[in-house]
């Protein structure tokens, strides 16, 4: 008989069981850590950019040759209001094109997926081989590119090979994580108005292909396009130079559109999660980072000393309370996938999750304004505003 009822229970409360399961966990920890990570990589680029232009100027005024080097803050896309709104039907173009005619072109799809990655990797690894080279790597060996650089370009070059090759998960997952880091740390939101409009259209766009898609296009298009494999660019090369052997068993390969997390009590079993759902609130979380650096700046400018951390407002900043949104929001959302058994659009929770609560936090403490339209402009000129303008 206390079998029977612990079994029973077990079925009664399977779904809260699965929730701790190791690949859940896995996605959890990992999807937070990547925005952590890149948020911060962003504000570090940030500050560098401010200091390599503050030493260019007392350069030039002192009369030298200022640096020919180009800055790193080139490569950061800031995103306008009609980008924002835009961007969710770009994407609802390119899944369709994706979904009706990714037979013809699966191979070019694989091949721009790789050199895209490989990039993002490169730029994911760059600062772990400058801690490996310590401080002589600096010096510039092929035009711009320092040593540090360029081996990390060599190293993401061999991963993305090897996933060519074997068609391995956690390479894929590598080559994901690359591509969310690049993604977070070089896209940035001006606004909370503009952010506001990027992420209530994106959870509009992920519950209707996620939830609607099925009833015009007969089959869940956003799942379809996710899983789909693509076919190995080697096996592509193999049939047309009429080869054998290994290249001709190249396996198809996943697309790392996505976070794949294998499951430790289940064989076979994984947990999905895609990068969107990683970059999009991940964007979020590097303005509001961004943010907090700013107002804190402010505050030393105005009081001439950082503001000890005594009340729980001080402590409690838009970062953390994003964060913690965030966490609530894939933990809802992994709740209802194992509630209902059906793939759930993350956005819809993620999205409440993080903003609401970062509206009601800004209201609160009289930043709303301020953080909706022009958040990094100083009120008053002065050095304050030249450092933060972006």
């Amino acid at each position: 008989m206390a079998q029977v009822g612990a079994n029973m229970e077990y079925q009664e409360y399977k779904w809260a069981y699965s929730i701790m399961d190791s690949s859940k966990v896995s996605a959890c920890l990992i999807s937070m850590l990547l925005i952590v990570y890149g948020s911060f990589r962003s504000l570090n680029m940030e500050r560098e950019a401010r200091e390599r232009a503050e030493k260019e100027r007392e350069a030039t005024l002192l009369g030298g040759k200022p640096s020919t080097s180009s800055s790193s803050n080139n490569n950061v896309q800031t995103l306008s209001t009609m980008q924002a709104l835009c961007f969710p039907l770009g994407s609802s173009v390119a899944l369709l094109i994706m979904f009706f005619f990714f037979d013809s072109m699966q191979t070019l799809v694989a091949i721009c997926t790789a050199i895209i990655a490989c990039a993002a990797l490169a730029f994911l690894l760059t600062p772990l081989c400058q801690y490996v080279a310590g401080g002589g790597g600096s010096r510039a060996l092929c035009g711009r590119y320092s040593a540090p650089e360029l081996a990390a370009a060599l190293l993401a070059a061999a991963i993305v090979a090897v996933w060519v090759l074997t068609g391995h998960w956690l390479l894929m997952d590598a080559m994901g994580m690359g591509l969310c880091v690049t993604f977070i740390a070089l896209i940035r939101l001006p606004s909370l108005k503009v952010s506001t409009l990027l992420l209530t259209g994106l959870l509009l766009y992920d519950v209707f292909w996620v939830f609607f898609s099925s009833y015009i296009f007969t089959t869940n298009v956003m799942v379809k396009v996710a899983t789909r494999p693509a076919e190995n660019p080697m096996n592509v090369v193999a049939r047309r130079l009429q080869l054998g052997g290994a290249m001709r068993d190249a396996p198809k390969l996943s697309l790392p559109a996505k976070l794949v997390f294998p499951s430790m009590h289940h064989q076979g079993h994984f947990s999905m999660l895609g990068l969107g759902d990683i970059v999009m609130p991940g964007l979020l979380l590097c303005f509001v980072l961004r943010y907090d650096a700013y107002k804190k700046a402010t505050l030393v400018c105005q009081m001439g000393q950082v503001p000890g951390p005594r009340s729980m407002g001080s402590r409690l900043t838009y970062f953390h309370c994003s964060l913690l949104g965030y966490f609530l929001g894939l933990l809802t959302a992994t709740v209802s996938a194992e509630v209902f058994k059906a793939a759930q659009p993350a956005l819809l929770y993620l999205v409440p999750f993080t903003l609401l609560p970062l509206l009601t936090m800004a209201y609160v403490k009289g930043d709303l304004r301020r953080m909706w339209s022009e958040p990094f402009i100083a009120p008053t000129t002065g050095k304050l505003g030249a450092d933060f303008d972006v």
